[in-house]
């Protein structure tokens, strides 16, 4: 609640001697319980503040009292009371609409609870208790009743598990001070009860237009909406260029067409023409959970230095959203760092935290109940992650679908899970928009002074059930007693305008005439049929053709002087020598007669991308060195730790490149690398999973946003996923990258899955990947990375290979395939088991192997049929296809394969399996069983009619 300042000679001169004393207990009285006072005091304190102390009161009590040991005990009293004002004064606040919550800490805030009355703290100066005191504020007790004002009101800080004494201090002044945040003037209390009409009557109207619809009313926190106002003119006042906003299905509608600028009639036309009117819009539609982007135009006014009338144009982006709630979070702050960052140019990015902001809003239940928010949270002030602050809203009905409080979390507010990341909380109460609109501009300033999250908690109810088809009273039937009854927000601020002389009731009626009047309007104008041309900007055309083959070599030249360019290091950088064996060891692999391993292929492409002026993002867990201790693209000197990229010092780059340890998160960061993606799709993204299947932690991002984000939401990326994967005995949690998942995600050319076997496959596939950035035809890339093949001589390729072709869907055994017409056997597989079949094949050279042949699956999805159909074609002798594969029969590619492998099988060929048989673990964890199992697969498919699924011991 803004309040005035609190001495005010003309309101209080009326008041004097008994009088004046009269009308203090009244205001002791207020302090303590609002509502124990008429609505006429009330008003008047909640206006003008504290009223005076009498003359004699009013002089600062005589400093000889510091001497005397019981007034010594009484200040230090005093000043404990002052503290936990401080601390507890949300615990009595006024910040439930419904009057639901409990003050179990109260007596931390009462006089008698520390054995002071009102005479003493009289006669204490108020400097003892309180530094730099404002003015206005002589004795104890007037800072006291300056405390309970701004503390115990409708607005409530909790600041004191900020450890950053600059930012305490700076927190707690702003709380304490009734200047700043600025009050509103009468104009802007004007448009605020304008906006609250607007947000009511729109509600009002499509719950009446569209009876028994859903909607997911905002009804019960309708000061959201004038809230995003105020946030959004903040933001544009400091410069940023672009808002970016993440939100469940609560109140999304009423933000889609006030915040954003969505038509009316467009929203009433989803409503009018869905086929199910009893689903549309929910909250698994697109109506509620498709994105939306506005632009608005702001005058700077007199804050910035700027020419009289200048604007600033700031777009505002609400991000799509599927009904997993809470998830959006990452792929909100993966969009705003990708606004805020400059990539054409060599280096790291260059980041401006000014030039983008996001907003997130949390259901109360949610917030504390689903750990992606935690996961994000944690995230806000890391390196390759910060972007200046978030401003979180937690829209508080107190109710989860129909769980209490009680039975959600294990916390006291819904907000508690902020206090252990620092981030300064404020509870407010959702039926005094003026206090909301406090808070708003609190949460500005600080992040724009410390440019870090801040948490607003708008504590109001929900009127109707979870959707507008729902009874609540079955289950809450207290709650909606009290809701029934309860005046909605916009009718009480009309009340509170009108007794102040700010708006009449004639104004009041001619808002809500206006409001309906252009609701109205815009529903004729769609059954008329003539609803604006309006659509998301953030929509882009559905492409779903196959995309077309890229030319991906680069001439040996340059890539050997791209090789010396990486080997070298800044004069004085001290390599740790170990590693600069390793490193030199590099130094002619792209000569005649040696080869390129895995971690240099990728390097070389990194290279290459960056000259052709591509930028590039990398992150995921150790991603700076690898997980197998293969890429190292940072180094770190060994005597004093600096840090250098080669990557960052190639000649003639004309892009940026960054890659970032990502914190222990695979949902979080994958979502925040999606985001950043689709913002930024001129970048390469890479996403790196510690192993493949960690990446199962991230499986609604993988779910809802990459695999489908295309076909719901026409939504572009072309972010590129590494899964480790590959069975070498090292246990379930380690094996299996979960191939199959992928493949069962696959459908209408969505993404391209790959299981490579060659350093010049990888090389060629990146460069491939990186081409499609911006282009209307990218999509994901899931690759099964290695683990051994990274250092396996087999997996390694010539120069000329990097220098000559293109990436290869199938590849054909090297050491076959002399004499096509008598091949009975053909073996198809993908990734790590065809390096081990080709390792026995080198030990058994002298064997005849006319009868086999070897085809490696490359790239699984999009199936490559022509080119194995090409390959078929050659085999006139051929019985039968064999899928050859490491993992259990019931993972992997088998019932991937299988059926397509039938379709373009030549009559009377069979087709089957050999492998691991069905299993619920993706691995065996014993060493030996392991190596038995794989001995048994490589010798089945090696072995003409040999039995093709002999059973296996069990451990």
């Amino acid at each position: 609640m803004a309040v005035k300042e609190p001495y005010n000679e003309s309101v209080w001169s009326k008041y004097y001697g008994p009088n004046l004393g009269y009308i203090q207990e009244k205001y002791e009285q207020f302090v303590k319980d609002p509502s124990s006072v008429e609505n006429h005091y009330r008003d008047l304190f909640m206006v003008s503040g504290p009223p005076p102390l009498a003359p004699e009161q009013v002089k600062t009590p005589q400093p000889a009292i510091s001497g005397d040991a019981e007034w010594l005990k009484k200040a230090v009293k005093a000043s404990k009371l002052i503290a936990n004002i401080r601390i507890y004064g949300h615990m009595a606040a006024d910040i439930d609409p419904l009057e639901r919550s409990s003050n179990p800490m109260a007596k931390w805030l009462e006089l008698e609870t520390y054995e002071l009355t009102r005479e003493d703290l009289n006669a204490l100066p108020a400097s003892l208790i309180w530094e730099n005191a404002p003015d206005g504020v002589h004795t104890a007790m007037d800072a006291v009743h300056r405390m309970r004002q701004a503390y115990t009101q409708t607005i409530a800080y909790e600041f004191g598990h900020v450890h950053d004494e600059r930012e305490l201090r700076w927190l707690n002044s702003q709380a304490e001070s009734t200047s700043s945040p600025a009050p509103l003037n009468n104009t802007e209390r004007k448009e605020l009860l304008k906006r609250l009409i607007q947000v009511e009557q729109f509600e009002t109207f499509l719950h009446k237009t569209f009876v028994g619809q859903k909607r997911f009313s905002l009804e019960g926190n309708d000061a959201l909406v004038p809230m995003l106002d105020e946030i959004v003119r903040a933001a544009a006042h400091d410069g940023a260029e672009h808002i970016l906003m993440g939100m469940a299905h609560r109140g999304r509608l009423n933000v889609l067409a006030h915040i954003l600028g969505k038509p009316y009639d467009i929203i009433f036309s989803e409503f009018h023409h869905s086929p199910n009117k009893e689903l549309f819009p929910s909250e698994g539609s697109m109506g509620i959970n498709y994105g939306w982007t506005g632009d608005v135009k702001y005058h700077l006014g007199a804050d910035r230095a700027v020419r009289e009338g200048e604007t600033v144009r700031t777009r505002i982006t609400l991000a799509n959203n599927p009904s997993h709630l809470e998830f959006v979070n990452p792929v909100v702050e993966g969009f705003t760092r990708a606004a805020q960052e400059e990539r054409n140019t060599p280096g790291l990015p260059k980041l401006n935290t000014n030039k983008a902001m996001a907003v997130l809003m949390h259901g109360d239940a949610a917030f504390p109940g689903e750990g992606i928010v935690a996961e994000t949270l944690n995230i806000g002030k890391l390196q390759g992650y910060q972007n200046g602050g978030t401003v979180h809203i937690i829209v508080n009905n107190r109710i989860g679908f129909t769980t209490e409080s009680e039975d959600s979390r294990s916390t006291h507010y819904a907000s508690d899970l902020a206090k252990g990341y620092e981030i300064p909380v404020v509870h407010v109460n959702a039926d005094d928009p003026e206090a909301c609109i406090a808070a708003v501009r609190l949460a500005s300033a600080y992040r724009h002074q410390f440019k870090k999250d801040f948490l607003i908690d708008l504590i109001g109810y929900r009127r109707h059930g979870h959707n507008e088809m729902d009874d609540p009273e079955t289950t809450q039937p207290v709650v909606y007693g009290k809701v029934r009854n309860h005046p909605t927000v916009y009718r009480l601020y009309a009340e509170r305008l009108q007794r102040e002389k700010v708006v009449t009731g004639d104004d009041v009626k001619n808002m809500i005439a206006e409001a309906e009047n252009v609701l109205q309007q815009a529903f004729d104008q769609m059954k008329e049929g003539k609803q604006k041309n309006a659509e998301s900007k953030t929509s882009v055309a559905l492409e779903t053709e196959t995309p077309p083959q890229r030319p991906t070599a680069v001439p040996l030249a340059s890539l050997q002087e791209i090789n010396r360019e990486l080997l070298s290091v800044p004069d004085g950088f001290k390599v740790y020598p170990k590693l600069e064996r390793i490193l030199q060891r590099r130094k002619d692999a792209l000569n005649d007669g040696e080869r390129v391993d895995w971690a240099l292929a990728e390097t070389l492409a990194f290279a290459t991308i960056l000259k052709d002026g591509t930028p590039i993002r990398l992150s995921g867990q150790d991603s700076q060195r690898g997980t197998f201790a293969h890429r190292h693209l940072v180094l770190h000197d060994s005597e004093n730790g600096a840090l250098f990229s080669p990557l960052h010092q190639l000649a003639n780059s004309r892009a940026s490149f960054g890659v970032y340890n990502s914190p222990l998160s695979e949902a979080s960061v994958l979502g925040y690398e999606y985001g950043y993606n689709v913002f930024a799709p001129e970048t390469f993204v890479l996403w790196e999973a510690q192993y493949g299947d960690f990446a199962n932690a991230a499986q609604v991002i993988i779910d809802q946003f990459i695999a489908a984000g295309r076909a719901k939401w026409t939504q572009r990326s072309n972010l590129a996923i590494l899964l480790p994967h590959g069975y070498e005995g090292q246990g379930p949690e380690h094996s299996s990258g979960r191939l199959e998942r992928y493949l069962q995600l696959s459908a209408e050319e969505n993404w391209t899955v790959a299981n490579l076997t060659c350093a010049a496959q990888y090389f060629h596939l990146l460069r491939r990947q990186a081409a499609l950035c911006g282009q209307a035809d990218a999509r994901p890339l899931v690759i099964m990375a290695p683990k051994s093949l990274i250092r396996n001589p087999r997996s390694t390729s010539a120069g000329a290979d990097l220098a000559s072709g293109t990436f290869q869907p199938v590849l054909p055994e090297p050491l076959l395939g002399s004499k096509p017409g008598e091949v009975k056997r053909l073996v198809v597989c993908s990734g790590k088991v065809a390096i081990d079949l080709q390792t026995e094949l080198e030990a058994a050279r002298g064997q005849d192997w006319s009868w086999l042949h070897i085809l490696r699956l490359e790239q699984l999805y999009p199936f490559p049929e022509r080119e194995l159909g090409a390959h078929l074609s050659d085999f006139r002798s051929l019985e039968e296809i064999i899928w050859v594969q490491e993992e259990p029969k019931n993972m992997g590619g088998w019932s991937y394969a299988e059926p397509r492998l039938r379709a373009i099988a030549p009559q009377k060929v069979s087709v089957q399996y050999i492998g691991r048989p069905e299993r619920s673990s993706p691995a065996s964890g014993y060493a030996d069983v392991h190596a038995f199992e794989q001995r048994r697969i490589v010798t089945e498919a090696l072995k003409l009619n040999a039995q093709v699924q002999a059973p296996v011991p069990s451990s």
